[in-house]
């Protein structure tokens, strides 16, 4: 699959991706570092890639309706995540992928222990 890591990941989180067999790439390579949200998502839509962030806006499928994108991947983890909380967030993410062929209109919110799949049944 193809990935677009968030300028808050850093090289380490694309290696995970990388070494996973998917083709990455990141905001700081397009430099892309402070584009707004509309922007970000934008490129990724146009490139087919899905999106990595910590960016809890990305996660507001009101906002970015999952339908128009190749993915969307929001970690989740702790309140004041070390570097290995975000490196276990993107294994759990690793994990989860590894039975599928797309991302295609999907929204994730990926924690260190699981996967949440937004479905349009838990609008409200």
């Amino acid at each position: 699959m193809q990935f677009k890591l968030d300028e808050n990941l850093g090289g380490r989180g694309q290696s995970v991706l990388t070494n996973s067999g998917h083709d990455v790439s990141t905001v700081t390579l397009q430099q892309l570092e402070g584009a707004i949200d509309d922007v970000l998502i934008e490129v990724c839509r146009i490139e087919k890639r899905v999106l990595v962030t910590l960016d809890l806006d990305f996660a507001n499928p009101v906002h970015y309706p999952p339908s128009k994108y190749a993915g969307i991947v929001v970690l989740r983890p702790t309140k004041e995540p070390t570097f290995s909380d975000l490196l276990e967030c993107l294994d759990i993410l690793v994990r989860g992928l590894s039975s599928l062929d797309s991302m295609q209109g999907k929204l994730w919110r990926v924690s260190t222990t699981q996967i949440r799949e937004y479905t349009p049944s838990e609008e409200a």
